[in-house]
């Protein structure tokens, strides 16, 4: 089931409809390639001195214009009480939120770098609803149905293997659990945006497909909430 939700004007809806459910004629085309770093274009992401200047960028002023972070809370609704489990939490730019709504926040991330960073930030700040869980690249590492909400942003596009990937989320979630997606449209932008470059993105459709490979049913896809990023709600 693929729910779509508030639209700009009755050509958006009908551009995106048929977007998301362009599934089947996905699935007909020649495998898709992923885009991906190799594993050692993170090695700087261990690198003090390159995840603290990377930090100013993550938890800047343009960052939050982009990303409206107020936005993407509200939409979560009342997380109070609840496990999240943030993959690619990094510097703790949505972690440290969610901590502060009173979430039990897993900030996850393969980088040791921004553990250690993070780790600074949350003994500095004094918050103790945060746990860091250091991840392998083709696990989220999560217990089976420990967390009520998975939430990766801007990261969707770096796993390898999502399908296989994402099959081990659900199994990680409680019964009434719920993945979030938050990336980017795979369009190109007028304005300036830190966006990944177009071959790395990863489109709606091509989303829904592979978690539908993951065994995830249900779908409420938001497209305009946010000015560059899409939302993808899956059960």
């Amino acid at each position: 089931m693929i729910k779509t939700k508030k639209f700009h004007s009755t050509v958006t809806i009908l551009c995106i409809t048929l977007s998301v459910l362009s599934t089947n004629s996905y699935a007909q085309q020649t495998e898709h390639k992923h885009h991906n770093p190799s594993h050692s274009s993170h090695e700087v992401f261990n690198d003090k001195e390159a995840v603290t200047k990377m930090s100013k960028n993550f938890e800047s002023a343009e960052r939050d214009s982009m990303q409206q972070p107020h936005k993407v809370i509200k939409y979560l609704g009342n997380i109070k009480g609840k496990k999240i489990m943030d993959i690619g939490a990094a510097t703790g730019y949505f972690s440290i939120k969610f901590a502060t709504k009173g979430a039990l926040v897993i900030a996850a991330d393969v980088s040791d770098g921004f553990q250690a960073y993070l780790k600074d930030r949350i003994e500095k700040e004094k918050i103790n609803n945060i746990e860091l869980r250091k991840i392998p690249f083709d696990s989220p590492s999560l217990k089976e149905k420990e967390v009520d909400i998975v939430f990766i942003a801007n990261t969707y596009h770096h796993i390898e293997n999502r399908s296989e990937y994402f099959a081990k989320v659900k199994k990680g979630l409680k019964s009434n659990g719920e993945l979030i997606v938050l990336d980017f449209f795979k369009v190109e932008f007028t304005d300036k945006v830190q966006a990944p470059a177009m071959g790395m993105r990863t489109s709606v459709d091509e989303v829904v497909f592979e978690l539908k490979k993951a065994g995830f049913t249900s779908f409420e896809v938001e497209i305009s909430l946010l000015p560059y990023q899409y939302i993808i709600n899956a059960k």
